[in-house]
């Protein structure tokens, strides 16, 4: 029940915030209804009816205190004149012993009532639904008195009134409040879109606060905290470039030495130690380091990852490429490059045949990566993410590296809002697939 309540109320800031103003409001006109139904409107419904019945009553009494034809058309005259009630005797006539609606309905079910109270004798009332007046045809010793009123006598127009003022208040005060709501919600808005954008390192530096004193708070926080860890980043690309330079000058006379002399088994092994601390070097300088610096522009996937398998298949490597059409999307091209090599690569290296997919699914680009190698087993899928992670069989030190190229896949496809999801190729080898919303 509990869930089902959460499905049905807004998800947004915007759509609670109505909310909470709504439901007030509607209890409010619900109460004042009910007030204004039970009070005032039953009052005035049982004036009328008895106003009408009791005009009915007197043409009776007069018309049965002057029997004779002058007393009746006086009587007449009177009734249209006073009560505005024309006014017909049949003479002879008989009314079956009933009271009852012969025709039609009456607008006011108080209107009964009062008619026994006030005539105390057989009618019928006629009430043809679409007419502006109603006829009480009442039953006396010599004959059948008609008397027409107008149907309004019955009915106040102080319903309408009542409902059109609620529901235009209603209406008015509800536009009222959306506009000064979205005006409150649109710094969230944004706040949150800032938030997105950084974290996806793009540049937010038109962001600045705005709005309700507690937002202006969270804004001027998320400020702050962006220039401390840009700041952070910084000093760490600094020292990861001068460690860079550091080892790099020892790394290159070390080889310069090994180069000089004889060859032996003892100086291919030193040498091989070298090429792999360079190697190792560089990837973990490309993890810390990463491709901040980088602009995003609005890239040609399809041409890029091309590219990429282009260049690989010069390896001599098969390759199977397929993408749905041109698709573009805002990247940094260096680092999506960086990225989506490093998976088919991967793929070239434990696997004998590699599959790339580019395609669109439900507002999601993909870039799906399978290989037909001894894949990952499916309890590390996510371990492998890990920093200098490395799997002890298929996947290790010597043939892949130093546990960074996933994590740097990783990275990388966070940083543009999208996720990597691991499992088993159809060849049942690995598939990786990206996912970068639209």
């Amino acid at each position: 029940m509990e869930n089902f309540i959460k499905r049905l109320l807004p998800r947004s800031l915007l759509g609670r915030s109505l909310l909470i103003l709504v439901v007030p409001l509607v209890l409010l006109q619900v109460f004042s209804a009910y007030v204004f139904y039970e009070g005032h409107w039953s009052k005035v419904s049982r004036y009328l009816a008895r106003g009408l019945a009791g005009d009915v009553g007197a043409m009776v009494d007069l018309v049965r205190n002057e029997p004779t034809p002058e007393g009746r058309a006086w009587a007449f005259r009177i009734s249209q004149s006073r009560f505005n009630m024309p006014a017909t005797m049949r003479m002879g006539e008989i009314l079956s012993n009933s009271k009852e609606i012969v025709q039609g309905s009456i607008p006011d079910p108080f209107f009964l009532s009062a008619l026994d109270e006030r005539v105390g004798l057989p009618y019928h009332i006629i009430a043809p639904d679409g007419k502006k007046s109603i006829t009480i045809e009442v039953q006396l010793p010599n004959g059948i008195l008609a008397v027409t009123a107008l149907r309004k006598r019955l009915f106040s127009s102080t319903t309408y009134v009542f409902v059109l003022w609620m529901v235009g208040s209603s209406m008015l005060l509800f536009g009222v409040a959306i506009i000064f709501m979205r005006n409150q919600v649109r710094p969230i808005r944004r706040l949150a879109i800032a938030a997105d954008a950084f974290g996806k390192r793009q540049n937010v530096d038109r962001f600045k606060p705005e709005g309700a004193h507690e937002v202006r708070q969270a804004a001027t926080a998320f400020l702050k905290m962006k220039a401390r860890i840009e700041r952070q980043i910084e000093q760490r690309t600094r020292m990861l470039a001068g460690v860079s330079h550091d080892l790099r000058t020892p790394l290159t006379r070390m080889k310069l030495q090994l180069a000089m002399m004889d060859e032996s088994d003892d100086i291919k092994d030193l040498t091989g130690d070298v090429s792999e601390m360079e190697h190792m070097l560089e990837g973990y300088l490309a993890f810390a380091r990463g491709e901040g610096g980088e602009a995003t522009t609005d890239t040609n996937l399809s041409d890029l990852i091309n590219d990429i398998v282009s260049g690989v298949r010069r390896k001599g490597v098969e390759i199977d490429y397929h993408c749905e059409g041109q698709i573009s999307l805002q990247v940094r091209p260096n680092a999506f490059k960086r990225c989506v090599t490093n998976l088919v690569e991967n793929a070239a290296r434990y696997g004998e045949h590699v599959s790339v997919r580019v395609g669109v699914r439900n507002d999601m680009i993909e870039v799906t990566v399978d290989d037909d190698g001894p894949g990952i087993p499916e309890d590390q899928h996510q371990e492998v993410f890990k920093p200098f992670f490395r799997l002890d069989q298929s996947r290790n030190i010597q043939t892949g590296g130093v546990g960074l190229g996933l994590s740097i896949v990783q990275d990388v496809v966070r940083a543009h809002g999208g996720d990597i999801q691991l499992s088993t190729s159809p060849q049942n080898g690995l598939r990786a697939r990206l996912r970068f919303p639209v």
